[in-house]
């Protein structure tokens, strides 16, 4: 058998047949976390009908440039991902493993600019945390700053498990313990859950710093 073709296994009759069914299991897991952050945003759209001004006051506050940087940051790291796929069906390991390790870093950076947010955002009394000195003008503010730290808190820990990932298969390519190309098929379900991640992403970002 080819090393270029992944292994044929029962009961699939064809590769295309295998991948589709391979592909189909992470579009049911994401389906899954499209459900969680779908709640998420019908809960932000119905607090924004019930308390408009307090949800618009509570967005100005919002460090809209490092939200824009963060998008940016993400955006970029997608099309490595997208780069990576393409080189993983082209056999092209250098290029994948290169790909997903600079697309892990920029994770890490949107991770550090979340968490300098975050640490302003504390500071000024923004934060609804436990034991936290907060200042809300409105039950709208508070509102909305609960609905913004329960939603970005948990895409952060979606992109480090991304992160986690990204970097698990770059070393499996560079190592060869992931031949390519019959390892595409593996690196594009990676990709899949990366591009997800940011996609939500940017559904968040209007949602909570663009709401003015």
């Amino acid at each position: 058998m080819s090393e270029d073709l992944p292994p044929l296994r029962e009961p699939y009759s064809t590769r295309d047949q295998q991948r589709e069914a391979d592909m189909l299991g992470i579009y049911l897991f994401l389906a899954s976390e499209i459900m969680l952050f779908g709640g998420l945003f019908a809960v932000a759209f119905v607090a924004h009908f019930l308390h408009p001004e307090g949800f618009v006051e509570a967005s100005k506050k919002m460090h809209v440039f490092i939200g824009a940087a963060n998008t940016m940051i993400l955006l970029t790291s997608s099309y490595l991902v997208a780069i990576a796929v393409r080189a993983a069906r082209a056999g092209h390991a250098r290029l994948v493993s290169g790909c997903l390790a600079l697309a892990a870093a920029l994770g890490v950076a949107f991770l550090g600019l979340k968490a300098y947010e975050y640490r302003s955002e504390y500071r000024d009394g923004l934060l609804p945390l436990p034991g936290a000195h907060t200042d809300f003008a409105s039950p709208g503010e508070h509102l909305f700053m609960n609905i913004y730290l329960i939603a970005t808190s948990l895409h952060a820990l979606h992109l480090t498990i991304g992160i986690v990932v990204l970097c698990l298969f770059a070393w499996l390519v560079r190592s060869r313990r992931l031949s390519l190309p019959a390892g595409a098929t593996a690196t594009e379900t990676a990709a899949t859950y990366w591009h997800l991640v940011d996609i939500i992403w940017i559904f968040l970002f209007p949602v909570l710093y663009l709401a003015r």
